[in-house]
């Protein structure tokens, strides 16, 4: 809400540039080098199915430690599975203070 005269101008809406677009894009990296990134097509989300193929691509070493936050392709009884499978180690996700 705006307080205004009633003889003074509209306000000015800005319009959305079309470059202005989100892209999603995924990393993981260990303590040496980028080990996998992709950038995601425009519209799709990350879903349980590509984050476990995702976390396939990164099980090169065995001592992999798994660091992510609690969105729902993380915390899905389908990822927990998989990730028992691949035996990473899943880091918790400390809480925000």
């Amino acid at each position: 809400m705006e307080y205004r005269h009633k003889t003074s101008p509209s306000p000015r809406k800005f319009k959305v540039v079309a470059s202005a677009r989100k892209v999603l894009f995924t990393v993981f990296w260990d303590m040496e080098e980028v080990v996998h990134m992709e950038f995601l097509e425009q519209g799709r989300t990350v879903n349980s199915e590509r984050y476990i193929s995702n976390s396939k691509l990164s099980n090169s070493d065995s001592d992999v430690f798994l660091q992510h936050n609690n969105a729902c392709p993380h915390t899905s009884s389908q990822t927990q599975d998989a990730l028992r499978q691949l035996e990473l180690t899943t880091l918790p996700h400390l809480a925000y203070s």
